[in-house]
């Protein structure tokens, strides 16, 4: 479990395929506080610690990981948000966040508000999905990119969240452009609550 609060971004040094998996090695400040089959969020995905080579580790994503989220476009270089794992004696500073990544969306517009930035993203709206949950509410939470936001101003299929020059700075937000593909968790919560609604109309 996770809470949406991005410790910083990793840096992807080797992608190697393996049949329908990819695994993924990566550099960032705490590898040497890792250890193996330790859970991290990257870009809001949770992965497995698979190995640990000085300053980097791996992990492997799978098919189904794959095809949920944007992991299958990482590069050599690219920067992900990583988060490890919350400890359950510490505060809750962003949303519960499972790292089980819900669907894709598209960034459709960035806008520079002096200092903070407005980011609209549309994904695919499917009705039946709504109904369990899979949407967004004003200032309600929604996780892109492994980042626990607010959500503003949602339609059926888009959203908007505002972000200030920190998490500009400490996370790959300052590396989105029109048409990039984030990753969406949407609110568990939400979900839940979706689900008991549907049973009592049963």
């Amino acid at each position: 479990m996770f809470s949406g609060i991005v410790e910083e971004t990793a840096v992807v040094t080797a992608i190697e395929h393996d049949l329908d998996n990819v695994h993924l090695t990566l550099r960032c400040s705490f590898t040497s506080e890792l250890g193996i089959d330790q859970s991290i969020a990257h870009n809001g995905v949770c992965l497995t610690v698979v190995k640990l080579n000085g300053e980097e580790y791996t992990v492997t994503a799978m098919r189904e990981t794959l095809l949920r989220s944007n992991l299958g476009d990482l590069k050599v270089g690219d920067e992900v948000n990583v988060e490890r794992s919350m400890m359950m004696n510490g505060r809750l500073d962003g949303h519960i966040v499972q790292g089980h990544v819900d669907q894709t969306a598209e960034c459709i517009a960035i806008e520079d508000q002096e200092g903070s930035h407005q980011y609209t993203f549309r994904y695919r709206f499917d009705r039946e999905m709504a109904k369990r949950g899979y949407f967004t509410v004003d200032k309600g939470s929604v996780t892109v990119n492994g980042v626990s936001l607010t959500v503003c101003n949602p339609t059926e299929d888009s959203f908007q969240v505002c972000i200030i020059p920190y998490t500009y700075e400490h996370t790959n937000f300052h590396c989105f452009q029109i048409g990039s593909r984030v990753n969406l968790e949407f609110d568990i919560i939400g979900k839940y609550l979706a689900r008991m609604n549907s049973l009592v109309q049963e």
